[in-house]
């Protein structure tokens, strides 16, 4: 039998196998920085908020910097702090005090018994003027939502009250009880509108 010999330049099988000094630590602190990296990293840092809004990245925002840009209606403010957490706003322009009577008027008072403020009240104006002009009785053909709300379908609303096809009052209870339950609030609904053209 033939002995083995190590063919040239590769050594024995055990001098092949040995990790080199530093290539432990080195993958080690590669694995930590990722972990700590990757939840600080948004993925959708570069994004455009409506179909006609400014392309905003605030990925590449310095730390403690506020960006605003007007994207149609609406105003989006961009903070971006020191931890690299980036916090978007998004309201619509500032309306002022509705007249008495109205339905906005009406809907002014819930908003702020509420608990929601005045910006909230500017983001409900937005959203409700683009979806029904205020007017209990409009009606979507098409999808069949109804009322100042866009309820669809428009009975939903009878569960507040049986006059839900001509009371602005009822219209709103339920249209804000639905703003809460599903966006948290008016401009939540309103930021769902810019972004999808419905809420």
């Amino acid at each position: 039998m033939l002995p083995v010999v190590p063919r040239a330049g590769l050594g024995s099988v055990e001098s092949r196998h040995v990790r080199r000094s530093w290539s432990l630590p080195f993958f080690a602190f590669f694995v930590s920085v990722s972990f700590i990296l990757a939840p600080a990293i948004d993925p959708t840092a570069a994004f455009a908020l409506s179909r006609d809004s400014t392309l905003l990245d605030p990925g590449v925002l310095p730390d403690d910097t506020i960006q605003t840009v007007t994207s149609g209606d609406a105003v989006i403010t961009v903070v971006r702090d020191q931890f690299g957490v980036t916090k978007i706003e998004v309201r619509a322009p500032k309306v002022g005090k509705p007249d008495p009577g109205t339905a906005k008027a009406i809907a002014y008072d819930m908003v702020l018994a509420r608990g929601w403020d005045e910006s909230q009240y500017a983001c409900l104006v937005s959203l409700w003027d683009r979806e029904s002009h205020w007017n209990v009785n409009a009606h979507n053909a098409k999808s069949g939502a109804h009322g100042i709300p866009q309820a669809l379908p428009g009975n939903k609303m009878a569960s507040v009250a049986a006059d839900w096809e001509t009371n602005p009052a009822t219209q709103i209870t339920w249209g804000l009880g639905y703003i809460a339950g599903r966006y948290t609030n008016p401009c939540g609904a309103w930021a769902s509108s810019e972004a999808k053209g419905w809420y």
